[in-house]
């Protein structure tokens, strides 16, 4: 009996192809993900960086900072545009050397220079650190001591300069901070996708589709009839947990709600249309869960949650950028951890916005294919 039962089961496996290459290629491709794409040490990280001094002294500096490849330098105008550039999202730190430089280090005054660091992701954070060591290097540090031999009672500090680290918007470098206003996606995006991802399904399964069928409705009538409701229930559920994590864990509060609701109101809407799209893709509720894993997982490993993007290797950061998860990472914790004005963030509301578009379409054009072959 035992037997016929296996037997069985293994005739319902092979009647439904798609489940079977859902099982032998979504372990493939996390293989690949974590073994080839997940580094921990990212490359060229964005360095904006003002030199006031503009001397052979500053330069021996930034010439320690970018010579090992860790961070890539660029130029702006003053202090306030590093500490906006790293808000924006455009740098990740921040180096200021003032004019009398040269001037105090010819003194031994010990001049102090500043490095700022985005305090957002502490792991990243602490990688920055160390590796700005390499501005104090004894290779930078060794032609900065200056010494007049007819002087008298001369003393030569230890280090010629100072280096001042200032952390920006997490001087605690608190974890929660980091983790939690992505996992309030993860969440909405768990329940987004397996909730609507099943419900076509379900009406196939339990033969109710064909009585809504013969009544007289449209297709965009159909695909808006599934979203608003589910998108209802997970904007009040996104702001549930959001409550939560003001509540619980002292998340820091946005300048200006609005932008935040626009985020909430646009990201449900992307989850809910692409569950919806997997519902209309899915011939049973086993392939549909399956559709939704496949999307979560690879959405939390290369979103940026954990891993910075920056870590990525270039042949496979790309597939980030298709993620629509990973816009929403980078919003909501400028919204909420830098006080990103909107005008910053306007390119990735764009795009989620794009991928709602397109996921709606595609789910009224699958939807008339199922008219065809119901």
């Amino acid at each position: 009996m035992i037997a016929a039962i296996i037997r069985k089961e293994l005739l319902q496996l092979r009647r439904d192809p798609r489940l079977i290459g859902l099982i032998l290629v979504m372990p493939m491709v996390l293989l690949i993900l974590f073994g080839v794409a997940l580094k921990l040490e990212p490359k060229n990280v964005q360095m904006a960086y003002v030199d006031n001094d503009q001397s052979i002294f500053s330069n021996l500096i930034k010439t320690g900072l970018w010579s090992d490849g860790y961070f890539k330098l660029y130029k702006v105008n003053t202090r306030q545009d590093i500490i906006e550039e790293m808000r924006a999202g455009r740098a990740k730190a921040g180096l200021f050397i003032a004019n009398d430089f040269t001037a105090l280090l010819i003194e031994n005054a010990q001049p102090h220079i500043t490095f700022y660091v985005d305090g957002t992701m502490p792991s990243l954070t602490t990688a920055m650190k160390y590796h700005s060591g390499n501005a104090t290097d004894k290779g930078v540090t060794s032609d900065m001591y200056f010494s007049d031999p007819d002087a008298e009672n001369i003393v030569i500090a230890d280090e010629p300069f100072i280096m001042d680290t200032e952390i920006l918007f997490n001087p605690d470098e608190i974890e929660t901070w980091f983790f939690l206003p992505g996992i309030i996606g993860v969440l909405i995006m768990q329940i987004a996708l397996i909730l609507t991802g099943i419900s076509v399904v379900r009406e196939h399964e339990k033969k109710t589709l064909e009585q809504l069928l013969v009544t007289p409705l449209s297709n965009t009538t159909f695909i808006l009839g599934k979203l608003i409701p589910y998108i209802v229930i997970a904007l009040a559920d996104f702001y549930f947990i959001l409550g939560a994590g003001w509540l619980l864990f002292d998340l820091p509060q946005p300048s200006s709600h609005l932008p935040l609701f626009i985020l909430a109101l646009t990201y449900v809407a992307v989850m809910i249309s692409l569950g919806l799209l997997i519902s209309l893709i899915a011939k049973t509720q086993q392939q549909a869960m399956f559709f939704a894993i496949f999307i979560i997982i690879p959405s939390i490993l290369l979103s940026g949650l954990i891993f910075p993007i920056e870590a990525i290797p270039e042949m496979v950061r790309p597939v980030s950028y298709i993620i629509p998860f990973t816009y929403f990472v980078e919003i909501i914790r400028g919204l909420l951890i830098k006080q990103t004005l909107i005008i910053d963030l306007t390119v990735s509301f764009i795009a989620l916005i794009g991928f709602a578009v397109v996921f709606v379409t595609a789910s009224i054009l699958m939807f008339r294919k199922t008219l065809q072959t119901v």
